[in-house]
């Protein structure tokens, strides 16, 4: 392999680690990028040898990019992001990281056609200068519906379905609320972030602590069973703080306390009236889970006032 291949490679799996690490999970677990730690645990050889400082240099870079607030922003990776999946799927090691991001590539394809609604090309629109803005909830709503309809069932979900629905009936909540797994994980149980995220339905270390699983000497957010049954108490916890299923999966995304520092900023009492002003993944998770439990249960989530939560 020549050097502009294996650095091609290199720059993939960069991108890659630099979009999960910049995306919230679990308990908004919203962390910094240590490079010299996340580079430090990569197996550098399996790609080829190439000086450590241009790696380092390329990854800051592709970083900062990543920390806006705007999801026109993410537009730029999904090429770099499709060419470097296949790769991290044929690295045995790499894989629990290719699966966490396999169904986030959506994520960066809808940045895309925002980004082609806001700035079209010039030949079909009179170049302008527009300021950053962010997709309405409207939008994304019809965008997650469209991009779904011929989205056939993820591979483990016949199995993983039956067998979880009831763990989350039996906390009370609605049994649909399951296919947050297809959102989260495509249904793969070793599905892992740099961030520290795993699991189906990607609960961090501190989240599952608090939640009462334990990570040593057996991780067990590896278990699909106890994975599954602290996601929904910790689900059951966020409706019962907001109230809102919509605002408890943005918390579920992008942090309690984010989601109600932003409701007080703003005097605001629901997600759509937050939504541009929260983290990009976060903008697009929601209304990609309400598309999905519709595509996949039928099952529409009830608004602040519709209590689906059954007494204790």
């Amino acid at each position: 392999m020549d050097l502009l291949s294996r650095l091609v490679q290199c720059v993939g799996v960069l991108v890659i680690v630099a979009i999960i690490a910049a995306t919230p999970a679990g308990h908004a677990q919203s962390t910094e990028l240590d490079l010299q730690a996340l580079l430090g645990a990569v197996d550098w050889t399996a790609l080829g040898e190439l000086d450590r400082q241009q790696i380092e240099a390329l990854c800051r870079q592709i970083q900062q990019q990543l920390q806006g607030e705007y999801v026109v922003d993410l537009a730029a990776l999904r090429p770099m992001a499709e060419l470097a999946l296949p790769i991290l799927e044929s690295i045995p090691e790499a894989r629990p990281l290719a699966a966490w991001l396999r169904p986030r590539l959506d994520f960066l394809e809808a940045a895309e056609e925002w980004k082609f609604r806001i700035h079209p090309p010039l030949e079909l629109a009179p170049p302008r200068v527009l300021p950053p803005i962010n997709p309405d909830p409207a939008w994304e709503r019809e965008v997650w519906t469209r991009k779904l309809e011929q989205r056939p069932l993820p591979a483990r979900a016949q199995h993983w379905v039956p067998v979880l629905q009831p763990v989350f009936a039996r906390h009370g909540l609605p049994s649909e609320l399951v296919w947050l797994a297809e959102v989260e994980s495509g249904f793969d149980p070793h599905a892992v972030s740099p961030a520290g995220a795993a699991g189906l339905y990607q609960l961090m270390p501190a989240t599952a602590r608090w939640l009462g699983l334990s990570l040593e000497p057996h991780d067990e957010r590896f278990n699909p069973h106890r994975n599954a049954d602290a996601a929904a108490r910790y689900l059951r916890y966020l409706y019962g703080r907001f109230g809102d299923w919509r605002l408890a999966l943005a918390a579920y995304n992008a942090g309690e306390g984010r989601v109600r520092r932003l409701l007080h900023a703003h005097q605001a009492r629901t997600f759509d009236a937050i939504a541009p002003r929260l983290p990009a993944e976060t903008q697009m998770y929601v209304p990609k889970v309400e598309a999905t439990l519709r595509k996949r249960a039928g099952f529409r989530l009830p608004g602040a006032q519709e209590n689906t939560i059954s007494a204790d």
